[in-house]
């Protein structure tokens, strides 16, 4: 199949994150099993989603057969939901329009696994002296829970790499680095009583209200006095609360409060520490405050998900490699997170280029436009050229 073919067949499978995504990674493994490259796959604990992992080995020189070394191109393949939004075609039918192609997961990010797909008879036509390795994945969407799966598994395996590339999409440009994504809930609980007695509860949503306040100085504090990095069009690191829910009626105070709340921090600062300035202000102001109103107040915070930053030299081989097959020498830092810190944290050194405009992305009528498949056919082609023989 040829790219879009490819993406037809992966926009109609209806990976939202909260649905399966086990028919699409069957349909992939079972087509690369029928040009004879074996695969694995790394499921969640439920078994209803998996990764795949599969390896074009060499095919020239000394080392051909080997598995040792190569590029992974990484993709996750779920997407975000379609639920309240307002499409002019079937968000799960691929659509062509004015030399763009519109559904659910075009541009975010089908469009490059589609692309990797379509190219994989070439791949195994090239006489390359370097494996190229492919990394699917579940679960993105919702903090990169799946990617973390196949990546043990990879470290349990002993697999070696050179390089990884994630094909967001930077509409085929280069990234270099991007900030880290730290996501939590958090449950305060205080004591219910009508409220015309208030001394007698302890009012579990105004403690919430307060811990949202100072995670919001928190925030305020990074965009006065930094650290910066200007390269970010959000040159600081943020602080949100973007759900919250408590209490059961006008007259009662409530006694259960729930919000979730996240930061996304510039690499090279820890998120241990800025977690650590909400749980001090916890632990030291706020439950004393509950508890001396009522004993067995607590406040429980849980992690959702965390994704680290990404920062790759300039001197790795990757970015080299990747700069020279796109021609593209500017350096580039996004605000939004990848999977690709979590190859980073792993040993792997990974850069993000991939087609398509993220600012496409999640939003209704999503679309990539077809000069940028093509662009990403051609430096995918680009790529597997220099693993050639000198």
């Amino acid at each position: 199949m040829n790219t879009r073919q490819w993406l037809e067949t992966l926009v109609a499978f209806d990976t939202t994150s909260r649905n399966s995504n086990l028919e699409l990674i069957t349909t992939v493994r079972d087509s690369l099993e029928k040009q004879g490259i074996s695969s694995w796959l790394a499921h969640n604990k439920e078994q209803t989603k998996a990764n795949l992992f599969a390896t074009l080995p060499a095919t020239a020189g000394p080392n051909a057969g080997s598995t040792e070394g190569g590029i992974v191109l990484s993709g996750h393949t779920d997407v975000v939901p379609v639920d309240g939004q307002k499409w002019d075609t079937d968000p799960f039918k691929l659509t062509e329009k004015d030399g763009s192609l519109f559904g659910r997961g075009t541009c975010d990010m089908k469009g490059f696994i589609a692309t990797s797909l379509a190219l994989v008879p070439e791949f195994l036509a090239m006489p390359r002296v370097k494996p190229i390795h492919l990394a699917f994945s579940y679960d993105e969407e919702i903090g990169c829970i799946g990617a973390p799966v196949m990546l043990e598994e990879i470290v349990k395996r002993g697999i070696k790499v050179d390089g990884c590339v994630v094909g967001e999409p930077t509409s085929m440009n280069v990234v270099v680095a991007h900030k880290g994504i730290n996501a939590f809930t958090c449950r305060v609980h205080g004591k219910s009583a009508h409220s015309s007695l208030t001394p007698q509860g302890c009012n579990a949503i105004e403690y919430a209200a307060r811990l949202i306040c100072t995670i919001r100085d928190f925030a305020d504090a990074y965009k006065v006095n930094g650290p910066y990095d200007t390269l970010y069009d959000v040159p600081f690191s943020t602080m949100t609360t973007n759900q919250i829910r408590g209490g059961i009626a006008v007259n009662t105070i409530p006694d259960l409060c729930e919000f979730t709340y996240e930061f996304r921090n510039l690499p090279g600062m820890s998120p241990d520490k800025i977690q650590a300035q909400v749980t001090q202000y916890v632990r030291d102001q706020l439950l004393p405050k509950m508890q001396a109103e009522y004993p067995d107040a607590k406040i429980d915070i849980g992690i959702i998900a965390a994704s680290p930053a990404l920062e790759t030299a300039e001197q790795e081989a990757i970015t080299e490699l990747v700069r020279a097959l796109t021609e593209d020498n500017e350096k580039r830092k996004v605000a939004y997170g990848t999977e690709a810190g979590l190859f980073q944290q792993i040993g792997i050194p990974t850069i993000v280029c991939g087609p398509g405009d993220i600012g496409n992305a999640h939003k209704p009528n999503e679309f990539v436009a077809s000069a940028q498949l093509q662009r990403c056919e051609q430096f995918l082609r680009k790529l597997g050229k220099s693993l050639q023989p000198a």
